[in-house]
């Protein structure tokens, strides 16, 4: 069986090339045959997808085409730029759930498929999630829009379901800055390990025999805006946190309100944020932002302090 190795190249710079080319991203990948021998300075098939919610999920959007190895048996192309064989690329809907690439090679330049893998985008293409988030006062049909103050807080995100429209609001201030997770570090299992449902999560850390302070308490204990539905955020949600990070930091900047504080200061060194996802016995999932302007999601101790910041819906 051959095998690929893949990467997707979305970066600082690659974002200036999208912001530059609307609707497509760079990608890149090197091919390999069985034997891990590189396949260089040649045409190959590729058919690209974009699957929606999982890596057996829903495909959204197809393109082929041929690129050539290089002298490393790497090729780069931009998706995107088609041709199309499934939905549209500028028909994505970037802040609706998690998306995977699948990627199919055909070694001889053909449409026999027989190198596939499949990968999580672990960032969303920015400009191209932005530029949605541009419309959502307008072309988009939304009402609220990431970075709008409401319902006790800043909106970070905004989505419509069968219901109508939804958002996650985040709350304006640190409820603290070296909190641990829960006093309680023995094992919750699958109820406090939904990556995007912080609600459950929350409830489940609360109900913890022994419980009697813990992250997810702040956050329900918290009262911002008059409301008492307040919640530790989930990993995922905190991936929609950061992808509109910009739009947040600008809002709580400039409303005028001295007590309302960014989401990370780039004063401070580094700030790691609790997520309510455990992910086993003693550890769960942060956020970890430095003044670098590097950001990356962890696993780390469940007795650390961190950063508690809150949200809800609405």
């Amino acid at each position: 069986m051959r095998k690929i190795i893949t990467s997707i190249v979305i970066s600082a710079f690659s974002f200036m090339a999208i912001a530059q080319s609307p609707d497509m991203f760079s990608y890149q990948a090197t091919v390999r045959n069985a034997q891990g021998a590189l396949i260089t300075n040649t045409i190959v098939g590729l058919r690209i997808s974009i699957l929606q919610g999982s890596a057996t999920g829903t495909v959204v959007y197809s393109e082929t085409k041929t690129p050539t190895t290089n002298e490393n048996g790497l090729f780069t192309t931009m998706i995107g730029s088609g041709p199309a064989t499934i939905g549209t690329f500028a028909g994505i809907n970037w802040g609706s759930g998690l998306y995977f690439t699948k990627t199919e090679i055909d070694p001889t330049g053909g449409t026999n498929y027989s190198i596939v893998a499949t990968s999580q985008m672990l960032s969303v293409p920015y400009a191209l999630y932005a530029k949605q988030a541009g419309n959502f006062g307008n072309t988009g049909g939304f009402v609220h829009y990431p970075g709008e103050m409401f319902g006790g807080g800043v909106v970070f995100h905004v989505y419509k379901d069968a219901t109508g429209e939804h958002g996650l609001i985040l709350s304006t201030q640190d409820l603290c800055t070296a909190c641990g997770w829960s006093n309680v570090t023995s094992a919750i299992g699958i109820a406090a390990q939904s990556t995007w449902d912080g609600a459950a999560n929350t409830a489940a850390i609360i109900a913890q025999p022994g419980h009697t302070n813990s992250a997810a308490k702040l956050c329900v204990d918290y009262r911002g805006g008059g409301f008492s539905d307040w919640y530790l955020p989930a990993i995922d949600e905190l991936k929609f946190l950061y992808f509109n990070i910009f739009y947040v930091n600008k809002a709580l900047s400039l409303d005028g309100n001295p007590s309302t504080l960014d989401f990370y200061s780039k004063y401070r060194t580094q700030d790691e944020y609790f997520s309510s996802t455990e992910a086993d016995i003693g550890r769960i999932f942060i956020l970890v932002l430095n003044n670098q302007g590097r950001s990356h999601f962890v696993e780390n101790e469940k007795i650390r302090p961190f950063f508690v910041r809150a949200i809800r819906k609405f």
